[in-house]
């Protein structure tokens, strides 16, 4: 199985001045955290990291300090994540038939996860890791006045990995790109060629890094896992 880590992006919400990604939880690079929990799957075999041109020093750095299990490349990314994805699929190797999609912020991932999802992909051409919603959620409108409320029992919140069929996501990316699309996932941009994607079972520490607090939640829940 072949994995695409978008991580091209920046800190602004954290309060950095750098690549989110870099900065540290429990002594190693949240992005390290993603590293390490494909490289320990029985699945993922290529690993393709998205990343800004003034990043692939440090990131290199970190590559150097880990086991040289799986076969890593660094692959430029866009202005925006969907460029970067886009950038990435032609990046895959001729022979790369499915692709998971995995966020980097989502650096407590397991590896139990990123199987499940890569079982999965065989058997569909698209699915996105995802769990229940719990709360109440409101529709509101300009004003922030509730217009309405969902069933929660139909309400699933997003998370990654992602996989789909390759040439499937390459067409829609390409659709996306002439019709001047801009998604925040790629199941968006299957969801609007009308094809049809999965839901997998996500895991609820899966939670994506954004703000300080996040970082201080994510610490808690390495000590619990690791109970060190």
């Amino acid at each position: 199985m072949h994995l695409l880590i978008p991580a091209a992006g920046m800190g602004r919400r954290m309060g950095s001045s750098r690549n989110k990604l870099l900065l540290t939880l429990r002594s190693k690079p949240l992005l390290t955290w993603t590293i390490l929990a494909a490289k320990a799957t029985r699945s993922i075999h290529w690993i393709g990291i998205i990343a800004q041109p003034s990043d692939e020093e440090y990131i290199k750095e970190i590559l150097s300090g880990l086991p040289a299990t799986t076969e890593v490349e660094i692959i430029y990314g866009g202005a925006t994540r969907q460029e970067s994805v886009y950038n990435g699929l032609q990046a895959l190797p001729a022979t790369a038939e499915r692709v998971l999609i995995h966020d980097g912020a989502r650096c407590l991932a397991t590896p139990e996860l990123f199987d499940r999802c890569a079982d999965a992909i065989t058997k569909c051409q698209g699915l996105i890791a995802a769990v229940t919603v719990k709360d109440t959620i409101k529709i509101v409108d300009e004003n922030r006045l509730i217009k309405s409320t969902p069933d929660r029992r139909q309400l699933w919140a997003a998370q990654t990995p992602q996989a789909f069929d390759v040439r499937l996501l390459k067409q829609c990316h390409e659709v996306g790109l002439s019709q001047g699309w801009e998604v925040t996932d790629d199941a968006a941009l299957f969801e609007r060629c009308g094809l049809p994607v999965k839901i997998v079972e996500g895991e609820e520490t899966n939670l994506k890094i954004t703000t300080p607090v996040d970082l201080e939640v994510a610490e808690f829940i390495l000590a619990q896992r690791y109970k060190v």
